[in-house]
């Protein structure tokens, strides 16, 4: 598998174990005026996988959906050669590329939270391909699908099938869609982001799930910027940078021994138990490192303080099915609680009933020592303030008519000192701006003109706005690359030296849990099963089931 870039000097092409599966030579990828792929050439060969890192813009995605004839309206491709099974992809008809999507090569998307129709079933979603290309009636394709489901791990998939999109978390949502890209068993599987909205334990059996497909002879392009991930599966690396391959190799030399200083900067930024305490972005040359010195947290009085929270919910079958039950934490001031646990253990309904987003079938939750989640939704909206949250997707909690300005200024005018005048809401606006690193000129730009860390940028200045004592971070940085996940965990950890807020912050990370929190909770089937000190529930975990997530947690150490 070889891989480089025109007018950069690489190393000379490896040796294939076979012949090439996919071959790209040269392509260039523009949308007007902008080269977004400069000259990117690859090949992956049956069997062996082939994995594309680099930050968000760097042509990575864009270089996936050529593959596979989505590149987008507007764009201009051109490429010495594009070869797949000794067949041009270069000159293909909407048509002709329907026929090779599904069957030949299988394409698994990068948002899950979005990607699926929520009109239609998700059995229906996973079965679609088996039906477009004839492959049985409907009812057996509806059979096909519960059998997708099941082997890449979603809970009663006869119960899944059923449901819409919307009524799963992101973790399954993202399993259905690979269960439909290997509906077909294709030759080549094309992963953007494949693991990104799972757990540990679920990422395990995707990615064994993935590993058997390519030891049957399954070529596999897997795009992400998980490096542990990347380390698991890859042969070869590619990394890119604004368009271009600055760095490839054997997996095992560019993971461990990087030749290029962005290399180096994205391992860097990997969060971990070895990072803890310190900046994730490498200061400037010349700069020292800066760790941060954790002060002694006040455990008298907590900011937050949930009792025997319980949610039941009756699925689409009748059946209740208790998914938080029982749940105690306290949250005190400056404090980081990391909430971690499997997808469908109830992270987030319990973050949404701390919230008072949603009403607890038992228990209650204290704000400052006074009831929170037992008041109407009037007694709360004056109190509402004081506490905020990230969201994983900040994008669908915008309103997209407004620009972000109009953002800024609608979350201020809910805090303890509105804004008395138009100039006196932009100038404070600009302000909560520079504190999340963003300049005066994201005032009027629209969120989708954003990119990703931009947005989650913006996210954390919204949250900030009306002063909050606490944040709710629920998978804050799980859809960004690892430099700017990097970037965005720094500036929380900034921010809260800086003001003092604390934060309840839920993510299936186990390496950014342990980087950012003071303490754990973790939860598996709606119930805490074990709790503590940080560093004591990582180095010594008492329940099988934390033993367990740490065992599948891939490493970027060499074997």
């Amino acid at each position: 598998m070889t891989a480089g870039t025109h007018g950069t000097a690489v190393p000379a092409p490896v040796t294939e174990v076979s012949s090439p599966l996919l071959r790209v030579e040269g392509l260039r990828v523009r949308f007007g005026e902008r080269e977004v792929v400069r000259g990117v050439s690859f090949t992956v060969a049956p069997g062996r996988c082939l994995a594309i890192v680099g930050e968000s813009g760097s042509g990575k995605s864009v270089t996936a959906r050529t593959l596979v004839g989505l590149t987008g309206p507007g764009a201009r491709v051109t490429a010495e050669r594009i070869e797949f099974a000794g067949r041009d992809l270069l000159h293909r008809s909407e048509r002709s590329w329907r026929a090779i999507r599904g069957r030949e090569i299988g394409y698994v998307l990068q948002d899950a939270l979005v990607s699926l129709d929520q009109l239609r079933r998700v059995g229906d979603e996973v079965a679609e391909p088996l039906r477009v290309h004839g492959r049985g009636t409907r009812a057996e394709c509806a059979t096909a699908a519960v059998e997708l489901l099941r082997a890449v791990g979603v809970p009663e998939p006869e119960v899944r099938a059923r449901q819409r999109p919307f009524e799963l978390s992101g973790g399954l949502r993202q399993r259905a869609l690979i269960a439909s890209a290997i509906a077909l068993d294709p030759p080549l599987l094309i992963a953007d982001e494949p693991t990104t909205a799972l757990d540990v334990t679920v990422q395990a059996q995707v990615l064994d799930l993935l590993a058997e497909g390519k030891a049957r002879g399954r070529a596999l392009i897997m795009i992400s910027h998980d490096l542990s991930v990347v380390a698991r599966m890859a042969d070869h690396v590619a990394v890119m940078r604004q368009g271009e391959i600055v760095e490839h190799g054997p997996a095992d030399d560019v993971l461990h021994r990087p030749g290029h200083p962005y290399t180096q900067a994205l391992l860097d930024a990997v969060p971990s138990e070895h990072t803890r305490g310190q900046r994730l972005v490498r200061p400037a040359p010349g700069q020292p490192v800066v760790r941060r010195e954790r002060v002694q947290i006040d455990r008298s009085h907590p900011v937050l303080d949930a009792r025997g929270l319980t949610k039941v919910y009756t699925g689409p079958d009748k059946v209740d099915r208790t998914v938080v039950d029982d749940v105690s934490f306290q949250l005190f001031p400056g404090e980081t609680l990391g909430i971690v646990g499997e997808s469908g253990s109830g992270k987030t309904t319990t973050a949404r009933m701390a919230l008072a987003l949603l009403e607890p079938t038992a228990g209650e939750v204290l704000l400052h020592g006074e009831p929170w989640s037992a008041l109407t939704p009037a007694q709360r909206r004056g109190r509402r303030r004081q506490i905020g949250v990230v969201y994983q997707d900040p994008l669908s909690s915008f309103d997209p008519r407004w620009s972000v300005g109009r953002l800024l200024v609608d979350a201020l005018s809910t805090g303890p000192r509105p804004p008395a005048s138009t100039e006196e809401a932009r100038a404070r606006a600009v302000r909560l701006l520079d504190q999340v690193g963003l300049g005066a000129e994201r005032l009027d730009a629209a969120p989708l003109r954003l990119s990703g860390g931009e947005r989650q940028r913006v996210a954390i200045a919204r949250a900030l706005a009306p002063e909050p004592q606490v944040i709710v971070c629920d998978e804050p940085v799980s859809a960004l690359d690892v430099s700017i996940q990097a970037q965005v965990l720094d500036l929380l950890t900034d921010l809260q030296d800086e003001l003092g807020v604390s934060y309840l912050f839920i993510s299936h990370d186990l390496g950014v849990i342990h980087h950012m929190s003071d303490r754990i909770l973790v939860m598996r089937e709606g119930r805490i099963v074990e709790h503590g000190d940080a560093n004591e529930v990582f180095e010594r975990p008492q329940d099988p089931y934390t033993q367990r997530l740490l065992t599948a947690l891939p490493r970027l150490a060499a074997a």
